[in-house]
């Protein structure tokens, strides 16, 4: 018998019709003869609820206190869908990540998988029934409930597919699949049937939001097959696995875009041996996760180190820029939240020269800036003014001819 783990976003459970529908699509599963494992986001909008009504009582909240209340998202739909299920005439069970031994370390808010046990799910399954597990969620050894970041339901998802040996994880959301861009900015952006994933790392981390980006580094290095699909839709979505010959090597696969950060500079700083691992070093500290990293030419030895990270983090990074500032005697910080980062993706990139002329060309023609650049073998990515994102897109996805038929 296969096992099936299926996830689904607040989207596809955000009331009760939306619930319904999706404990229909999981019975059909279970009814193929599948074992059925289900991972759920909260419904809709709670989370951003929850963190409205937790800011609104404590500007700075203790982080393990906001990981008990956020938790509690996850628990209400996977209740609610095992009741849906039921009313179906299917037994199912729902789980918190605590009881299905999901375990953590101690970052709250941003916590790491180290262990999956999953002993109780595959005892229910034996039993034959379908197992709901909230997502988002696990335990530390001290039992305290921690959470794993934005979309860490993916992950979720993606470690019990790992445990249990699945052979599909598939991954519902409000969308069809992997997109050459994203729809609601390029109309003709195209679904891409399959997507590698080293190509699908790039996308999560230069602004693709379908999957969160741990939960693409646990399925390549457990070699855990995605479908990326529609909730609301019985067709194929996108394939991501392992890269082979047999899978086309497009030149560009993609543009990919996320407005979600910003840029900090420190001025002056003394250029000096350690000073940049000083400066990095605070921030990791802190658990700040910094992306595209510039330092300018030395000036009478002085210079200006600038990054870019999610704009989530950016009120723990100020507080540890001032201490940097502080230990350094640097002249200062700036901060600038007004950026997006555009990025083109593709595995032909590799043997294929000139991408990078031809981006920053269209990027000049169409009157853009860059402020930064970043690249890796089969990736590109530049730093620009927020106002030009849409246009950017728009004419890098026209240029390298993405559109769909």
């Amino acid at each position: 018998m296969a096992i099936v783990v299926q996830k689904y976003g607040g989207t596809s459970v955000g009331n009760t019709k939306r619930l319904q529908n999706v404990a229909k699509r999981v019975v059909a599963t279970s009814d193929r003869g599948n074992s059925v494992v289900v991972v759920v986001s909260a419904l809709g909008d709670t989370t951003d609820e929850l963190i409205r009504q937790a800011h609104a009582i404590n500007a700075k909240p203790p982080e393990r206190e906001f990981d008990v209340l956020l938790s509690t998202g996850e628990q209400m739909s996977s209740a609610l869908l095992a009741m849906a299920i039921d009313a179906l005439g299917h037994p199912a069970i729902s789980f918190t990540g605590a009881q299905v031994g999901i375990m953590t370390d101690a970052t709250h808010t941003k916590a790491r998988i180290v262990e999956v046990r999953a002993k109780r799910i595959k005892e229910e399954l034996d039993r034959g029934r379908i197992v709901i597990v909230a997502g988002f969620q696990g335990v530390t050894p001290d039992e305290d409930i921690t959470t794993l970041g934005r979309g860490g339901s993916d992950t979720t998802a993606v470690a019990l597919a790992a445990q249990l040996g699945a052979d599909v994880c598939e991954v519902y959301t409000d969308v069809e699949g992997i997109f050459t861009a994203d729809p609601r900015l390029v109309p003709k952006a195209r679904k891409l049937a399959e997507v590698s994933y080293d190509e699908m790392l790039e996308m999560a981390a230069t602004g693709a939001r379908v999957l969160q980006l741990r939960s693409v580094e646990y399925a390549r290095n457990n070699k855990v097959t995605l479908h990326v699909r529609s909730s609301f839709s019985d067709e194929d979505g996108t394939i991501v696995k392992e890269g082979d010959e047999s899978m086309e090597q497009a030149i560009i696969s993609g543009v990919t875009h996320d407005s979600g950060e910003a840029k900090v500079t420190i001025l002056g700083v003394p250029d000096k041996p350690g000073v940049a691992a000083s400066v990095f070093r605070v921030l990791a500290d802190r658990t700040v996760n910094v992306d595209m990293i510039i330092q300018n030419v030395s000036e009478q030895g002085f210079t200006d180190i600038s990054f870019t990270l999610a704009k989530e983090d950016l009120s723990r990074a100020k507080d540890a820029v001032a201490d940097v500032v502080a230990q350094l005697g640097a002249k200062g910080a700036s901060y600038d939240e007004d950026i997006a980062k555009v990025t083109l993706v593709g595995a032909g990139m590799r043997t294929h020269p000139g991408v990078a002329a031809t981006m920053f060309e269209v990027l000049a023609s169409n009157g853009i800036n860059i402020e930064m650049i970043s690249t890796s073998s089969i990736k590109i990515s530049c730093v620009i003014a927020a106002e030009h994102v849409g246009t950017a897109v728009q004419a890098l996805h026209e240029k390298f001819g993405l559109a769909g038929e």
